[in-house]
């Protein structure tokens, strides 16, 4: 499990695990569009290079969408909200290598998916990891028709967050609201690419139905989420959940898309959100605690039943040197607590080690040979390109 080690985190894409108390989830929005809208003979050579880091940047910078102002008291906020909004959005195109019938190789479009300008000074736009994952060029439509390259300044599988650059000309970026502040039942607004550019900019509405949500998901795990019945579907990962006021309050990434089960989609919250941007914008990673062990995610509570075990994170590999090492963990321990905080899969550590930053202490409980012990663990840096 790669939360824990940065040298064992497998495919990103392809790994992404079903949450417990869903059956089937769709977990990435991806929203692939497969064949592609554009011809390779036209696709221009590979970015590689990642934009110049900064040393310090102040998200806000530059013009931004006005707040939103419902002058008829008797009319529809969300055309208001539709209006203000709509330009901070943008549609995004993974283009990737790709084998030929004739051989050699070209690029062609993988997926599509959505963002949102969050600085306008510096062209930055937020959108998931999931969206832009091994992308060998990244193509950005604006609402203005324009389309333009993109550059990847930093990205997270483990919060499923990225941001890109384009050139900050004529941009407008989205006002930021408080996601701590949003109530059950508040009306919000989703906007975003579903299908790709041909639905591009697309509003639908809803309210949020719930907060502090879980999906056990790699990625979303991390975050406390929003639930919403405004309608998200392939192509809105990445695209902003935004409240009556104009602002973004979350960043829809994925939905349940069980057959029986409609209206529940699931959005990151932005104030949660914000220290990873602000980390991938100044460093190009963001910083995550680890005990640097390594987690086998085939050891599920059922399999615990079975062996008379408890449910918890089954240790597979420990880093001597590392926080678990030093503290006495060893290979075939079970994790079962991160200060008293009971954890029965993998991604239920992962979401109670993201409430701490390097650094900090915790109390580890683990369990072996029938007994539980309780040690101290100081945690590290894991890095992510």
């Amino acid at each position: 499990m790669g939360y824990y080690n940065q040298n064992d985190y497998p495919d990103y894409p392809e790994k992404r695990q079903r949450p417990r108390f869903f059956s089937t989830i769709a977990l990435a929005l991806i929203s692939a569009i497969i064949g592609g809208l554009i011809s390779v003979a036209l696709v221009p050579t590979l970015y590689g290079n990642q934009a110049p880091v900064q040393k310090e940047v102040i998200l806000g910078q530059g013009s931004s969408t006005p707040p939103v102002s419902i002058t008829n008291p008797t009319g529809f906020p969300v055309v208001e909200v539709a209006k203000t909004v709509g330009p901070a959005v943008v549609g995004i195109a993974n283009f990737q290598s790709r084998g030929s019938i004739f051989g050699g190789t070209g690029l062609s479009e993988a997926g599509t998916g959505s963002g949102f300008i969050i600085d306008a000074n510096y062209g930055y736009i937020v959108t998931n990891y999931h969206v832009i994952a091994d992308a060998s060029r990244l193509l950005v439509s604006l609402a203005d028709g324009r389309n333009v390259e993109a550059t990847l300044v930093g990205q997270d599988p483990r919060t499923d967050l990225a941001v890109i650059k384009i050139a900050p000309e004529n941009l407008t970026a989205t006002q930021l609201g408080n996601s701590d502040q949003v109530q059950v039942g508040e009306p919000v607004v989703a906007i975003g690419n579903p299908g790709g550019e041909e639905f591009a900019r697309s509003v639908t509405q809803g309210v949020v139905s719930a907060k502090n949500r879980i999906l056990l998901i790699e990625g979303e795990s991390s975050f406390n989420l929003i639930q919403t019945d405004a309608a998200i579907n392939p192509g809105n990962s990445g695209g902003p959940l935004v409240n009556y006021n104009g602002q973004v309050i979350g960043i829809n990434s994925a939905k349940n898309a069980e057959v029986g089960f409609e209206g529940m989609g699931f959005a990151i919250p932005i104030t949660d959100a914000i220290p990873v941007i602000q980390q991938l914008i100044e460093k190009g990673y963001f910083s995550h605690p680890g005990l640097l062990v390594s987690i086998d995610t085939r050891y599920s509570p059922e399999w615990a039943v079975q062996k008379g075990w408890p449910a918890g994170a089954y240790v597979s590999n420990v880093d001597a040197r590392g926080p678990a090492g030093q503290a006495g963990i060893q290979p075939g321990d079970i994790i079962v607590k991160i200060n008293g905080v009971t954890v029965q899969t993998s991604l239920e550590l992962t979401h109670e080690l993201f409430k701490f930053k390097p650094g900090d202490t915790v109390t580890v409980t683990y369990y072996r040979n029938g007994k539980t012990t309780d040690v101290q663990a100081k945690l590290v840096e894991i890095r992510t390109s």
